[in-house]
């Protein structure tokens, strides 16, 4: 921030530390924890419900509708993540991570609502002072659960501080800025369904890099997510071509 000139001003406290706790902690907390007992794949695409529950509380607290088109898009998504789920299959291990991991999703679509409600009442906020803002306050907040919670040893291998590094610049500090770019010059609803690649690669990455064969099933609800994506897309450019004539 001192080098691009922007100052070290705070962003509103109230906004900031809502999306703190709801968007870093929430949804990265719950999502890692949900990784002890679930699978890599299976996790990333529960969490990747955000986008409905970002229709349901944009429609409840921001007033935005979606055309028919997207409508059916959702339900197809909706029946994707059903399969992928399989939830005729989960014992209580994996129904607490499949929770634990449904959950971050709902915190981060709650979040999404929240960034809509600051950039309505702020219209110029810094992106990258709200970026950096938050991710102080959750750093303090999962720093003191870090010590609360009982956990083994850490082995300092040099993949650890790769992981740390990936996590922190890319996965965390640029992904969040750009997220909260799109969230600030698009609906909510439509900025939030264009992140169900996201799941979509996690699996396709898990099944490659770590052995996690996502089965027929599994595999059938990936498809229906990539179509409901692509239908999304469709619909999303199709609004711009008009807004621009």
């Amino acid at each position: 921030l001192l080098l691009r000139g922007r100052g070290m001003r705070p962003t509103p406290f109230k906004y900031t530390l809502a999306i703190a706790l709801l968007q870093t902690c929430g949804m990265v907390g719950l999502a890692q924890w949900a990784l002890v007992s679930g699978g890599a794949g299976k996790v990333a695409i529960l969490s990747y419900t955000m986008p409905f529950w970002v229709v349901i509380f944009a429609a409840l607290f921001l007033g935005e509708r979606l055309r028919r088109g997207q409508y059916f898009a959702i339900l197809i998504a909706a029946f994707g993540l059903f399969l992928v789920l399989q939830p005729w299959q989960l014992d209580f291990s994996s129904m607490k991570s499949a929770m634990l991991a449904i959950l971050s999703g709902v915190s981060w679509g709650a979040s999404a609502i929240v960034a809509k409600r600051l950039y309505a009442r702020h219209p110029r906020v810094d992106l990258l002072s709200l970026t950096s803002w938050q991710m102080l306050y959750a750093a303090l907040v999962m720093s003191v659960v870090a010590l609360l919670v009982p956990q083994r040893e850490i082995d300092w291998q040099p993949t650890v501080f790769w992981a740390l590094a990936y996590s922190a610049i890319l996965a965390t500090a640029l992904a969040w800025s750009l997220w909260l770019f799109v969230l600030k010059n698009l609906p909510a609803s439509i900025a939030s369904l264009s992140t169900l690649a996201v799941p979509v690669c996690g699996v396709l990455f898990s099944w490659w890099l770590l052995g996690e064969n996502p089965g027929a099933v599994e595999g059938s609800g990936i498809v229906l997510i990539v179509l409901a994506l692509a239908l999304v897309s469709r619909k999303k450019k199709e609004a711009v071509s008009v807004k621009r004539i």
